[in-house]
């Protein structure tokens, strides 16, 4: 299937360079409170849950949102590596990504408002066998780390809108 990855890579690669207003894709997510801490979020054809853990005053039936985080990290460094190492020639037998991060709780229950509320720091290690030489390897890693969409959103500021608006339900009158 390796074939089939550096195909896309590279037409895909092709049709951005010849029309660059086709670049752009737009990704949606709705996401709806429902029990407690519970929430249902739809993904194009999707659906996810997300809680917190017990500790946090949750029910514990499914990943917390900064949980998601390490998971759409890695998940998309394994994308990124897979097809870089397609695109570039390297042989890449399996990859897999073993993540941690560090959240000072103090930031989200407002008790030191020097501390942020976010990861203070996210570690992850890549394990992948390859028989390539380490020189292809460490090409490899300067090039996924350099391509890899999550770890972008991650290290560099993003804007975000976020507008609030009030939905006031209607009582039937009587």
């Amino acid at each position: 299937m390796a074939f089939r990855f550096k195909d896309v890579f590279n037409n895909t690669q092709s049709a951005l360079g010849a029309d660059a207003s086709q670049a752009t894709a737009t990704f949606q997510a709705h996401s709806q409170l429902a029990d407690g801490f519970r929430s249902n979020v739809a993904i194009r054809q999707f659906s996810v849950g997300v809680d917190e853990p017990p500790a946090l005053a949750g029910q514990d039936t499914a990943p917390n949102p900064v949980e998601y985080i390490l998971a759409a990290l890695g998940s998309c460094q394994e994308i990124t590596y897979r097809l870089y190492a397609d695109a570039l020639g390297i042989p890449l037998n399996s990859v897999s990504v073993q993540l941690s991060g560090d959240v000072d709780l103090r930031g989200f229950f407002s008790v030191d408002s020097n501390v942020r509320p976010g990861y203070q720091h996210v570690r992850a290690e890549v394990f992948i066998d390859s028989p390539a030489p380490e020189a292809d390897i460490a090409r490899l890693k300067e090039t996924v780390d350099r391509h890899c969409p999550v770890l972008d959103i991650l290290r560099n500021p993003t804007p975000v809108e976020l507008q609030l608006t009030r939905r006031v339900q209607q009582v039937a009158a009587e």
